[in-house]
């Protein structure tokens, strides 16, 4: 699945900025780039867009105010510098809201849900893959073939049936937490999400993937005890 996507700020640094964010992300077509959501509100109509990186604060008409303009279909990441502005934005149903100086993961990591919005919204059974950003490459990963994810830090290693070592990519165990569909995959510890379904051997109190064990903390163990009996 293509997104179609605009961007409107009037930095031009941050203009092609995001532009060569769009450009190098597999997932996403840019159909315009505009300098002032007044350019945006007179262009913008002629363009089918599913998707909207949006500057808060512009002369004239700021962001927040544009974007209560937009098609509702169209999705919104808004974009700015100021902090203060984050709950004004969820106000208006953004999908995501990032700080400026924007970093191509936290990008992604923004591109990735509304990739994932727009799929579970035209097939229901949810989403077969998502991408990350590994040794400076987007790496397509199938989600049915993780085992497991590991957190360590900034970093998260992805472990999958099919790959001999496991994909290391700079992300929070957070972020990744919210890309994944929890119908399928379940968290049972600070640093570790499970897939539901390559379950099969739990030995005290830890699941055990072969030769690895996967502890359930005590703050998880209660999810973990309805999923088991959910699944019984």
């Amino acid at each position: 699945m293509v997104l179609r996507c605009a961007i409107v700020d009037d930095e031009p640094l941050a203009l092609s900025l995001l532009e060569s964010y769009v450009n190098k992300t597999p997932f996403l077509q840019l159909a315009g780039k505009y300098s002032s959501a007044v350019q945006a509100m007179k262009e913008l109509p002629d363009e089918e867009v599913e998707l909207l990186f949006l500057d808060i604060q512009m002369p004239e008409l700021n962001g927040l105010e544009f974007s209560k303009m937009v098609d509702s279909r169209t999705r919104i990441v808004f974009t700015t510098a100021f902090g203060q502005y984050a709950i004004d934005g969820y106000r208006v149903n953004a999908l995501d809201y990032l700080l400026k100086p924007i970093s191509y993961i936290d990008f992604l990591q923004a591109a990735n849900k509304a990739l994932q919005w727009f799929e579970l919204v035209q097939k229901p059974e949810e989403i077969d893959s998502i991408f990350v950003k590994s040794d400076y490459k987007l790496v397509q990963v199938d989600l049915k073939k993780i085992t497991y994810i590991e957190g360590l830090k900034d970093y998260i290693k992805i472990y999958t049936e099919d790959a001999p070592k496991p994909i290391l990519s700079l992300m929070s165990m957070k972020a990744m937490e919210e890309l994944l569909p929890s119908s399928r995959f379940i968290r049972v510890h600070r640093s570790f999400i499970v897939q539901k379904d390559k379950i099969r051997v739990i030995d005290r109190g830890r699941i055990v993937f072969d030769k690895t064990y996967i502890p359930i903390s005590d703050s998880y163990k209660q999810v973990f005890q309805t999923f088991l009996d959910e699944r019984s």
